[in-house]
Formats: C-alpha cells, structure tokens, sequence
C-alpha cells in the first residue's frame, strides 16, 4: 500500500500543474495569455493549494485513513474534470463581453471561472499532507519521509508541466485535456479505494469515470461560437480562430481582440497595419524605384497579409516569413491563400531566425507586436542590432506596434532604442486605429524624401495603386518626433510593466475599439 501511496502522490503532482497550465489555455482562448492572467492563475492556484494542505493536515489527524484520502481524491479529479462544462456559459458571456469591452461582466467572468479551479485544487492540495500522515510509523523518520514525498510529487509536477502544453493540448484540445487527466486521477482513486477498502467501496464511486468518459465522447463542442466563425483549433502556443464577414476572413488569436491577419479574394488595402510596412524604402534618397527592393523578411508572418500585399506591390521577389506557431501556417494556407510561391516559411522563432538568416533584406517588417503580447526579446538593442546588419544598404526595418490614446510610452521606448542603431527614424500613426508604424532606415533619410519619391511614382502606369495609396497615407500621417525615453537592453526591457499599465488603464477608460 506504501508503494501506491507515493504512486498516488506523483499522480496528484503530476495532475496540479497539468491543472494550473490547463487553466491558463482556458482562459487564453478568452482573456488572453498575458503575465497579468498568468499572475492570477498561479496566484490563486498557491492559494488553493495552501488552503489543500491546511485543511489536508487538519483532515488526516482526524481520519488518518486511505479510504478517506481516495474518497477526496476521487471528488477532486471529478470536479477537474467538470471545470471546462461549468465554466462555458460564464467563458462564452466574457467573449461577448471582451467583444464590446464591458469591464463588468469581463471581470466578472474571470473571477468567476477561477474561483472554479479552488474546488478541486483545494482537494488535491490534501493529498500530500495525508500521504504524510498515512506513511509515518516512526516520528524519528518523519523529516525523511516527508522530503521523499515532496520529492515524488515534485516529479509529478515536472511532467504535468509539459503534458499539456506540448503534447495533449495541440493534439485533442484544452477540454479533453482536462478530461484525460480527471480520468486518469480518478480511476488512481478507485484502485486506491479498491485497495484500502474493497471493491464495494470502490464501485460507489465508478459512476464518476463513466460519465468522464462519455463527456471525452460526445460533451466536447466550440469553445467560442463567435458570430462568422468558420473554425477554430488550438496549438501549443494559441487558440486559433477564423472569421468571415462579406467575403473578408481574419485571423484572430487568443482572446480575439486583434486582428491578425486579413484575406480577400479581389482586395488587398484593408486600411491597417499590414501594407503599411511597403512604404519604408521611399524615404531612401530618390529616384528610388520599386524594382530596387529585393527581399523582405517578415518577423510575425501570421497567415500571411504582408507578403501577399508585397507580392502585388513589388513582383515575385523572395520572401522569408517567419512564423513560430506551426498551426498558424496550416491555417493561413488553408484559409487565406498563403501559398505563393516567392513565400519561404520557417517555422521558429523571429529572433533566432532572423539572426541565423544567410541572406540580407530591403525590408524587414516587423508584425510580432500587439499589446499585451509583446515579445521582450524582439525590442531590445541586440535585436535591432541583428536587423541592422540583415538589411541592405537601402534597407528598413519597419515594425507595427500597439499603443493607446494618449499613452506613447511604448513607441517612445522603441524609437529611443532604435535610435541608437538606427541613424532615422520615422514615425506614422495609422488613422482610425491604434496603430503605429516605425520606420528606421539604414542609411540617413528624410521626409521630403518620400514625398518626391511619391511623386515620381504617379506617372508610371507600372506601379501597383496600392503602394501609391499608402505611400500617400503615411506621409499625410506622420509625426513629427518623439520622446527620448527608455533604452530597451536584453537586460533591461520593462516591455510588461509598460504595457500591462498602459492596457489596465485602456480598459478602466472604458474604450471599446480594437486594437489591431
């Protein structure tokens, strides 16, 4: 029975933090995967977990019996398991709610999903003071036999950090993901009780993996039902959905406050971010003509928006997109037509691919920016430095980022920093969205560059109107500088403190537009 104790523990490790990752998909797909909804889940799961133990520590000295310990692992791998179906209702009111910015019923949701969890955690948080309590037959060997325990289920632990996010969410999703491992603890919990009291006691109890099971075989629906929603599927690093409104899909990720990428069959200006990263070799000294853009890299490929647009504005030059999500490339050649062939996809991350590129660039745009999903690494001086010296003479990193009215910290910091590598940098607000786009050129430049660059182009019959139409745009919308603030480092990128304070007083505002 020792050897099924320890057993019992590594399961219920094993399953804690399966839990506690599983949580934080659920509520990706809804509230994002921010460090803000990271904080509150891990918070709140120690708390439940200290509530576990006391309670657990309490309980055994009352009933230091195995029997009593399964019985409470059975209701708590139950209740697990339970979590995603309770959870739905109030999950698919927060996407409406996130939809329109309600902060009420917003919070509401969250808190209210994750005052879920503290049911079953707590039961679980139990199992090891009992294990404890139940393997100690000598006060001398207390010490040993507690730090063995803690050891097990610490390994326990170790794997369940890793199942899910690697392995069983990509493959069958977050609510059968929950399921499994409510299945597996729970029949843990019957052999236990099989054990230490029999078979009968055991079969009051068999109801629960039935109802498990048919749940794994017919209970598992969308997790959002989105109005337009032709799919949706998760991977390791997102919930992935696909909308449709009058002929235009767009990829949305996560919570779905962004837009990711946008598809049209017969249009290609979507009035957004993404032709914008066209214009930034005309503010190069002029005649600059099209045809003297060679390659670009795309950091942030999505589905694919930039290097069609760049394909119609400047011909079937080589592209490397970049694109760390797998499911995000399936999704974009199935669903936005991202097959062309000048495209080159890599799968991994921007940083390092860039970095291990062989080949050097007239643009680099920059598309991996949407508050609160920043990646730090990619703001930072090295990083700047690494593009600087995979562009072209004439080349220029061009980066879309995120920002709120009033609130310009954020880009203020990137063009700090990007001054420091870069001899120019421009900046151009998009109209009617909070986006802004960054322009750093690799040689001296100025505005009036790109106006007569402009202006050349007009007469030629060959010269896609798109690139002309925002050319136009990004001139009109310029702005005249910025402030010198913050010198983003690889060791020193407050990126979250900025933008986790720049998106709580976003929505305490009360602004209901989307940032792209």
């Amino acid at each position: 029975m020792q050897k099924y104790i320890r057993f019992t523990v590594f399961a219920s490790g094993m399953v804690t933090l399966a839990a506690e990752l599983s949580a934080s998909r659920l509520l990706g797909g809804f509230f994002g995967d921010s460090n803000l909804v990271w904080a509150s889940i891990i918070g709140l799961i120690l708390i439940y977990l200290a509530a576990g133990y006391l309670v657990g520590g309490r309980w055994a000295d009352q009933s230091p019996d195995a029997k009593t310990m399964y019985r409470i692992l059975a209701w708590g791998a139950f209740a697990l398991g339970a979590i995603p179906f309770v959870s739905q209702p109030v999950l698919r009111a927060a996407a409406a709610a996130f939809d329109s910015l309600q902060l009420g019923p917003l919070l509401g949701s969250f808190v209210g999903v994750l005052i879920l969890f503290s049911l079953p955690i707590t039961l679980l948080g139990t199992i090891s003071p009992f294990a404890i309590r139940l393997s100690l037959k000598d006060t001398h060997r207390s010490g040993n036999v507690a730090g063995t325990l803690y050891a097990i289920s610490t390994a326990g632990s170790f794997l369940g950090t890793f199942l899910p996010a690697l392995l069983l969410v990509p493959l069958i999703g977050t609510v059968r993901t929950f399921l499994v491992f409510s299945l597996f603890l729970t029949f843990v919990a019957l052999i236990g009780l099989q054990l230490s009291a029999g078979w009968r006691t055991a079969l009051l109890y068999a109801w629960m993996p039935v109802l498990i099971i048919l749940a794994l075989i017919w209970g598992v629906g969308p997790l959002k039902k989105s109005q337009g929603q032709i799919y949706e599927t998760e991977s390791a690093y997102n919930y992935i959905q696909v909308v449709e409104y009058n002929e235009y899909r767009y990829l949305r990720l996560n919570d779905g406050q962004g837009i990711h990428s946008v598809y049209h069959p017969t249009i290609l200006y979507y009035h957004g971010p993404w032709e914008h990263f066209l214009v930034g070799p005309l503010f190069n000294a002029p005649p600059y003509p099209p045809e003297n853009v060679k390659r670009i890299a795309v950091v942030g490929l999505a589905a694919g928006t930039v290097a069609r647009q760049a394909t119609a504005v400047y011909g079937d030059i080589p592209i490397d997109g970049y694109e760390i999500d797998p499911k995000i490339v399936e999704v974009g050649r199935k669903y936005f037509d991202m097959n062309l062939p000048n495209l080159n996809v890599y799968v991994q991350d921007g940083r390092w691919g860039l970095e291990h590129s062989p080949h050097k660039y007239t643009i680099i745009a920059v598309d991996a920016y949407r508050p609160p999903y920043i990646p730090w690494h990619m703001t930072t001086q090295e990083f700047f430095l690494t593009a600087y010296n995979h562009l072209t003479e004439d080349g220029v990193l061009t980066i879309n980022v995120g920002s709120t009215p009033g609130d310009r910290r954020l880009i203020n910091g990137l063009a700090t920093t990007l001054a420091t590598i870069f001899p120019t940098v421009h900046i151009m607000d998009i109209p009617n969205t909070f986006n802004t786009m960054i322009y750093a050129t690799r040689q001296p430049t100025r505005v009036r560059n790109l106006a007569t660059n402009l202006m050349l182009l007009y007469p030629r019959s060959d010269v896609d109107p798109l690139l002309l139409t925002v050319s136009q745009n990004t001139l009109v919308n310029l702005m005249p500088g910025y402030e010198t603030t913050t010198v983003f480092t690889d060791d020193r990128a407050p990126i979250e403190w900025i933008v986790n304070d720049m998106v709580v007083h976003f929505v305490l505002s009360g602004e209901t537009e989307i940032l792209r």
